[in-house]
């Protein structure tokens, strides 16, 4: 049972796989390019999980002529600006880590915070 439950709901396991991936790397890397890359993996299960629950068996477009079950373009819609606000933060943050390394010549944050006090 459990076995059928994996294998017909992988898009869930796999995101939970990412999520966890994503959160260990911004917790236990030490260093700061590598923290955005986890928060990258942490969006994507992010992203998976919602379109993924956006999913309807047999659904259609949400057009009023149609017959049928519909889908709700909401979810596809938030995602879309999820990305967008997703690539605007990694550039941030990638911009934030240059200015960093080159005012203290690292990336390390223990070393970030020795140098600052």
């Amino acid at each position: 049972m459990v076995v059928d439950l994996l294998l017909t709901r992988y898009n869930y396991v796999a995101a939970l796989l990412l999520l966890g991936v994503g959160l260990y790397m911004m917790i236990e890397n030490r260093n700061l390019l590598k923290k955005v890359v986890g928060m990258n993996i942490f969006q994507a299960a992010i992203f998976l999980i919602f379109i993924t629950a956006a999913y309807v068996e047999g659904g259609g477009p949400p057009l009023v002529s149609g017959p049928g079950p519909y889908v709700s373009p909401l979810p596809h819609v938030l995602i879309l600006t999820a990305i967008v606000v997703g690539v605007s933060l990694t550039a941030v943050a990638l911009a934030l880590s240059i200015r960093i390394y080159a005012e203290y010549g690292t990336l390390d944050e223990s070393v970030l915070r020795r140098l600052r006090q």
